[in-house]
């Protein structure tokens, strides 16, 4: 994109070279509005939301050295003095309130009644809003949806932490963070509620039934794929270790000994940390522009803003 937040591409470019699917971690309205001025009118827009109270202890053990919690003591004292630590949502300050909120592009300090216009903006931007704590049966709404196959929404559980260092939060604890993520949890449980309407509306006892099918597929890969989930010192593979961060400590995968090499290409993306595949993707994509580059000029055509730049690996 450019930095007006509009797709460069090619002139010529037909509807159906279009990407199947489009991931931002951070959803802005302004930027929202460049996007679908882009993306084909049937475009299916999805999020996920995660239980704030969660999402704020993994929060802090993944971003302890970030931010406002780098100089807290704990999660306790971040919450007990958070006029001290929380300085507003610059540089790293995101982190520390709110987070959801301004991930999808909305201010962590508004008023709940300008909230609740929020998510009504939601509702109008996307299609459907996943939920973290039903992984499962988010999948199986997703699929749905799209009109996919199981495969289509096979996956391993990933960047997960060591129990070692996850931390029981008290009753107490879980309410601060409540009350000092207000807005969050507020939109968390909007969006919950509107989640089992959704499953309601899909059916209850085919939900029941997709979800076991999805799990059943899922167990017959792990036992095909995978040896073991490990600590991150531990995995052979170096391509799959996992990003870490502040003093969580993230698991990874070792892949069964022996695959064909069929197998062994489809297990190892399933268990691919997200930058490793990010990075995948990337270079994929820019052996095609370059490919299609190289193309168009042969044939004179007319590119639109591709540059050198835009064309380093």
């Amino acid at each position: 994109m450019s930095p007006e937040g509009t797709l460069d591409l090619p002139s010529d470019r037909p509807d159906s070279a279009y990407p199947v699917i489009w991931c931002s971690g951070l959803w802005t309205l302004k930027p929202s509005v460049k996007v679908r001025k882009v993306m084909p009118d049937e475009t299916f827009y999805f999020t996920i939301l995660r239980n704030p109270v969660s999402r704020m202890e993994s929060s802090f053990a993944y971003n302890r050295n970030n931010g406002p919690f780098k100089m807290a003591k704990n999660l306790e004292d971040f919450l007990n003095n958070s006029k001290i630590y929380y300085k507003g949502t610059d540089g790293h300050g995101y982190l520390g309130k709110d987070w959801i909120t301004f991930d999808l592009g909305f201010e962590p300090n508004d008023s709940p009644e300008q909230s609740v216009l929020s998510w009504h903006a939601m509702d109008n931007i996307f299609d459907l809003v996943l939920i973290t704590e039903y992984y499962d049966e988010s999948l199986v709404l997703l699929k749905d949806a799209l009109c996919w196959s199981f495969y289509d929404v096979l996956s391993f559980p990933l960047n997960s932490r060591s129990n070692s260092t996850k931390k029981t939060l008290t009753l107490e604890t879980k309410e601060k963070i409540k009350s000092w993520n207000n807005l969050d949890w507020d939109m968390y449980v909007y969006f919950n509620n509107t989640f089992w309407k959704r499953v309601q509306t899909f059916g209850v006892e085919r939900m029941e039934h997709e979800v076991k099918e999805l799990q059943k597929i899922r167990t017959l890969m792990s036992e095909k794929c995978l040896e073991d989930e490990v600590d991150p010192q531990k995995i052979r593979d170096q391509s799959l270790q996992p990003y870490q961060s502040g003093i969580a400590k993230i698991l990874g995968y070792n892949l069964k000994v022996g695959l064909s090499k069929d197998d062994e290409l489809l297990c190892k993306r399933l268990v691919t940390p997200e930058l490793q595949y990010n990075t995948i993707l990337q270079n994929k994509q820019r052996k095609k522009l370059i490919q299609r580059t190289t193309t168009l000029q042969i044939l004179g055509k007319p590119m639109k803003n591709v540059t050198k730049s835009s064309l380093k690996p």
